[in-house]
């Protein structure tokens, strides 16, 4: 195991393995109609926000909810999202929403939300700001609704009671360092050479976004490590001297983190393999546990990620390869507080995504689910929408004990591959502890479509 010594901490590198085992299977033959028939027996119909109540009641006093995603592109996941983050917040007092995102920028909303700058006359504004492929992920309408929510309930509350929006991944490397020297420019200037030294190293490969650091590492194998740990030492021993805005000061050492791992990221790139990926999650769940700590002793998150993200690796075909992911690694690191996982996926409709990494957006048809996935027996069980409750299921033998393909899509999607790669070998009621079944969705509405990205689409603000 590598230890790297940053100061007032001992730093495990985020692609140590933690350590965890794959959920005893059977593996016993699946049954279509039995399967179908557990669905029509134990889901819940959902046809207004009303029919989420046993979801709630399900949550709790849970102190982590991991609201997922079948795709980075629908509405339907967003606006359903929205409203399950709206009600925690207002009626059992969650604290923030972090999601899958870049810290930067996410940090400017959640600054604009809580009435800390001014820089940006609105939601529209901010969120336009986030130019990062895929932009649609964040810089969509659906966002700037609930950013817009966000803002006004936060009006008139104590800095300590506002609800906060936060990004938890890892790419924004560049961006980081940036946000850091900014910041040390105003407030350090003495440790703003460390900044820079460490920022010259890494400016050379930003133009491929860290691919070519990723092929340098193979050469130099600690090319820029030795710059990203001096920096972040150096900025947790300045700390105390950082009091004059408690939160921008957990953001410059989130940003120093975020650079830190970054570069271990790009380093893991080049090994293939699941280490990137388990360099990612375990990022996300340690600034999440960040975010927790910095909350107080009893806050409460809601994280929106995908759902290969969020619903547990141990129940899918992931562990084969060695990956893990923040869910898993939630229930694992957090069971006294209570963590429930919550996945979504449809059966058809149009989905937002590009043909390939950096291509234009488009909205692409997403074809009826593939037989004998998940999807395929939500819809034989009734073309409507549901809610399954995990718990309700563990009886069932045979979907317990059974692989089922559960549909994925990525920011990179093209349909006629689906059958391919697109479905990830899943026991549901292991995977989550509920799942919200929409039969038919579509797009979300990105802001960055030209020549008329401001105009505001029909039916907002969008409601479920």
């Amino acid at each position: 195991m590598i230890l790297i010594d940053i100061g007032q901490e001992t730093y495990l590198p985020c692609n140590e393995n933690p350590g965890m085992s794959r959920y005893y299977i059977k593996r016993p033959s699946l049954n279509e109609s039995e399967a179908v028939s557990a669905i029509k027996q134990w889901s819940y119909p959902l046809h207004s926000k009303a029919d989420l109540q046993p979801l709630f009641d399900r949550i709790g006093d849970a102190r982590i909810v991991m609201l997922g995603e079948a795709s980075h592109g629908t509405h339907e996941y967003y606006t359903w999202r929205s409203h399950i983050s709206k009600k925690l917040i207002e009626e059992k007092g969650f604290n923030f929403i972090a999601v899958e995102g870049d810290w930067p920028d996410c940090y400017r909303l959640n600054r604009f939300i809580k009435g800390y700058d001014t820089e940006y006359k609105n939601s529209y504004e901010v969120l336009h700001a986030f130019n990062r492929w895929p932009t649609w992920m964040w810089a969509n309408w659906e966002i700037v609704a609930l950013a817009d929510w966000l803002k006004k309930y936060n009006s008139g509350l104590p800095a300590n009671k506002r609800a906060g929006f936060y990004g938890l991944d890892v790419y924004s490397l560049w961006e980081s360092m940036e946000s850091i020297m900014q910041y040390l420019k105003k407030t350090d200037p003495a440790a703003l050479k460390i900044a820079e030294d460490a920022f010259h190293c890494f400016e050379p490969y930003r133009k491929d976004e860290g691919t070519s650091y990723a092929r340098a590492t193979q050469f130099v194998p600690e090319l820029c490590q030795n710059e990203v740990v001096h920096l972040l030492k150096e900025i947790r021993q300045r700390l105390p001297l950082y009091n004059t805005d408690h939160e921008n000061v957990f953001s410059v050492e989130q940003n120093a983190l975020v650079s830190l791992n970054a570069e271990n990221y790009y380093r893991a790139m080049i090994l293939g393999g699941p280490h990137s990926w388990n360099v990612r999650d375990r990022h996300m769940a340690e600034t999440l546990d960040r975010l927790l700590k910095f909350h107080g002793s009893n806050s409460k998150a809601i994280v929106w990620e995908h759902n290969t993200h969020i619903g547990d690796a141990r129940a899918t075909d992931m562990i084969d390869d060695g990956m893990y992911n923040i869910g898993e690694l939630a229930r694992i690191q957090h069971q006294d507080m209570g963590v429930v996982l919550v996945g979504f996926g449809s059966y058809k409709g149009t989905v937002m995504a590009g043909r390939s990494w950096g291509a234009p957006m488009r909205v692409t048809h997403l074809p009826e689910a593939k037989k004998e996935s998940w999807e395929y027996f939500l819809h034989r069980a009734g073309n409507e929408n549901k809610l399954l409750l995990m718990d309700d299921l563990a009886g069932n033998d045979m979907l317990m004990e059974n692989h089922i393909g559960h549909r994925a899509v990525g920011v990179v999607y093209n349909p006629q591959y689906e059958q391919y790669g697109n479905y990830v070998p899943s026991i549901l009621p292991l995977r989550y502890d509920a799942f919200i079944y929409l039969d038919e969705t579509k797009a979300l509405h990105p802001l960055h479509i030209e020549p008329d990205g401001s105009q505001i689409p029909e039916t907002w603000p969008f409601g479920v």
